[in-house]
């Protein structure tokens, strides 16, 4: 004990040096918005790198789970395939959901966080690739999280497990809309707040994106209904939503493009100003 005082008194000066400097760095960053955001890009590209290397080091360890997945999912597709009587009637691939393939970009998942009330996803595509903040993240399951921050090569993604969360989505059936949430409890369940308490809701009904945003197109799929609750003092429902996804274990995700995002930005911003 009395060594470390030796030391703290012979380094006095070198240590409040370093002290004030970590002070005024931290108000640099703090209140300058270009710095601050050089800061976030910096620290995505370093713990990119990291997760990028350990998550290669995981899927080396998961590949005998993954072929035998593969051996599945090619019997499944075959098993499709030869008893399908008219793929013809399927629909094109380009006018799924709206959404066409050139503006969809392709992504993998190299970090998730699930066990915190803040969730976040780090993938391995980032500026260069053109995923740019505030664009819509899914799978062939559902929704994913909407991209928050980006660097060259990486970007993190705001997961739908963040209480900070809200996507507009609705009830598949009927159209009446509300705001998607996670209340931090369960990895497998969002809540649906502020849907009117004159909807007909029933166990099971599919939930699916609202379409009222310019993040995500309408009709996503995300859950199915599992509980109905009357919100304390009002006339709204908050619904327990079972999501299609299984958000602990993500592999590769699709980033949307929206064509149309600008130009409503744009008006929108317009709109108040006048």
């Amino acid at each position: 004990m009395q060594q470390i005082f030796n030391f703290i008194i012979r380094n006095s000066n070198r240590l409040l040096f370093l002290l004030l400097l970590g002070i005024s760095l931290a108000l640099t960053i703090q209140s300058h918005s270009y710095h601050r955001s050089k800061v976030i890009s910096s620290a995505n590209f370093l713990s990119g790198g990291v997760y990028e290397k350990i998550n290669r080091v995981n899927e080396y360890l998961n590949l005998r789970t993954e072929n035998d997945e593969l051996v599945l999912e090619n019997a499944r597709l075959k098993s499709l395939l030869f008893n399908k009587e008219d793929t013809t009637k399927l629909p094109p691939p380009d006018s799924i959901k709206g959404i066409k393939p050139a503006d969809i970009i392709v992504s993998k998942v190299i970090h998730n966080s699930y066990n915190t009330h803040e969730n976040f996803i780090t993938l391995n595509s980032g500026s260069n690739d053109g995923i740019k903040q505030d664009m819509g993240v899914i799978n062939s399951l559902g929704i994913i999280g909407v991209i928050d921050n980006t660097s060259p090569r990486y970007s993190t993604v705001v997961s739908i497990l963040n209480m900070k969360s809200h996507i507009n989505a609705k009830l598949k059936k009927s159209n009446h809309f509300g705001s998607l949430t996670w209340n931090g409890k369960s990895t497998g369940i969002v809540q649906l707040e502020d849907v009117p308490r004159l909807a007909s809701i029933r166990k099971g009904d599919t939930i699916v994106t609202g379409g009222q945003s310019v993040i995500f197109p309408e009709g996503i799929n995300i859950g199915t209904v599992d509980k109905i609750y009357i919100k304390t003092g009002t006339s709204y429902y908050v619904i327990d939503v079972k999501l299609f996804n299984d958000m602990t274990n993500l592999g590769h995700v699709y980033i949307i493009k929206s064509k149309d995002r600008d130009e409503l930005i744009n008006l929108e911003k317009k709109g108040k100003d006048e």
